[in-house]
C-alpha cells in the first residue's frame, strides 16, 4: 500500500500470469506481507488494448482524403495526400506500444504456466494464444521484482485477450503489485464477473483502503463467502479489515478482529507470522506496550523466515521500557 502496513497486506493467491513454472511461487515480501503470484491485464474496452484481436489496432485518420474527390470528380488543385489527425496518431501510437507490450525474452515460450491456466487460452487461435502466454508468463516472473514491467505485460495480454478470465485477474493481481489499486480493482472485478471466483475479495478489499474507502474494505470482508474460505483466506481478510479499521481510527475494533483470529494456532505459516504480527502491532499502538512486547516475541518466535521485523520491534519496545 502506500503507507508501510507490515503484516496486514494480502497475498496474491489467484489463477493469473504468476502461476509460471519456476517463479509462480514467491516468498513473502519484507514488509510480511506473503506474496505468491500474479499478473496483469487491463479491460476489454479500454482505449489502450483491443481485446480478442490477431492483429495489431489500427489509426483511425489514414482514410480521409483532404480536397480529395467528391462525386467521383477531383478538385481543381486538390492534392493526393492523406489527412491525418495528429491526435489520432497519438492515440494509435500509445494504443500500438501497450499493444506490442515489452519486449518478450527468447527463453520464455508459455509453457511456464500452469497447466489451468493455458487450457484457459485454448479457445484463442494457435498463435494468440501463444503470444497471451508468452506475455503472461513473462509478468509472473518479473511481478516481484519489477511489477510495473509485469503490468505492462499483462496489459499486451488483456489487448489480446480481454474476455479471458485469467487475463483480466493476472491483470489485477499485477496491478495491484506495482501500485495501480483502481485499475487492479477492475480488473479483478471484470475477472469476477466472467468466473464467479470469490479468492480475489481481500485484494480487492485492499485497493479500497488504498482508495481511501475503508467502508468498503469492510463490507466486502463481511461477505458471505468469507465464511467458506481456507485458513489463510481468511488470514489475509482480517488483516485487511484490522487495516481498514485502523484507517478509520477504530483501533479497539482493530483489536477485536484480530482477537476472533486463529493467533495461538501451532502452525508456524506465513499467514499465522502476519496475524501475530499486526496483533502485536495494534497493541502497541493502543498504548498496551507490555501485551504488545510480549506479541512480538510470540511472533519472532514462528518467524524462521524472517518475513517481518518482530524481533527489532521487540527489542526497540524493550529499550523504551529499561
Amino acid at each position: 500500500m502506500a503507507e508501510d502496513r507490515r503484516g496486514q497486506r494480502p497475498s496474491r493467491g489467484g489463477a493469473g500470469a504468476g502461476r509460471a513454472g519456476g517463479s509462480g511461487g514467491r516468498g513473502d515480501d519484507s514488509r510480511g506481507g506473503s506474496r505468491s503470484s500474479g499478473g496483469r491485464s487491463s479491460s476489454s474496452s479500454d482505449s489502450r488494448g483491443r481485446g480478442g484481436r490477431d492483429d495489431a489496432p489500427r489509426g483511425k485518420g489514414g482514410a480521409a482524403r483532404s480536397g480529395g474527390y467528391q462525386g467521383g470528380k477531383k478538385q481543381a488543385g486538390a492534392q493526393d495526400r492523406p489527412h491525418r489527425d495528429r491526435r489520432d496518431d497519438k492515440v494509435r501510437t500509445v494504443d500500438q506500444a501497450v499493444y506490442d507490450g515489452p519486449d518478450l525474452p527468447e527463453d520464455i515460450t508459455g509453457a511456464e504456466l500452469d497447466r489451468g491456466v493455458r487450457a484457459q487460452l485454448k479457445g484463442l487461435p494457435e498463435k494468440l494464444a501463444a503470444r497471451v502466454a508468452r506475455h503472461l508468463a513473462a509478468a509472473g516472473m518479473l511481478i516481484d521484482e519489477d511489477p510495473e514491467k509485469a503490468y505492462q505485460h499483462t496489459l499486451a495480454a488483456r489487448a489480446r485477450a480481454s474476455r479471458i478470465a485469467v487475463v483480466r485477474e493476472a491483470a489485477g493481481e499485477a496491478a495491484y503489485a506495482a501500485g495501480h489499486y483502481a485499475e487492479a480493482l477492475s480488473e479483478l472485478r471484470a475477472a469476477k464477473r466472467m468466473n464467479g471466483a470469490t479468492d480475489y475479495l481481500p485484494i480487492m478489499a485492499d485497493c479500497h483502503r488504498a482508495l481511501g474507502n475503508p467502508e468498503q474494505a469492510i463490507k466486502l470482508a463481511k461477505s458471505p463467502s468469507v465464511a467458506n474460505f481456507a485458513s489463510e483466506a481468511k488470514a489475509e481478510m482480517t488483516l485487511v479489515e484490522a487495516g481498514a479499521r485502523r484507517d478509520m481510527g477504530q483501533i479497539d475494533a482493530a483489536l477485536r478482529t484480530l482477537e476472533l483470529a486463529p493467533l495461538t494456532s501451532k502452525s508456524r505459516s506465513s499467514w499465522v507470522v502476519r496475524l501475530r504480527y499486526a496483533y502485536a502491532d495494534a497493541l502497541e499502538a493502543a498504548g498496551r506496550e507490555s501485551d504488545a512486547l510480549a506479541w512480538f516475541h510470540r511472533t519472532h518466535a514462528i518467524d524462521s523466515d524472517e518475513i517481518t521485523d518482530a524481533a527489532a520491534r521487540a527489542d526497540l519496545l524493550e529499550r523504551r521500557q529499561s
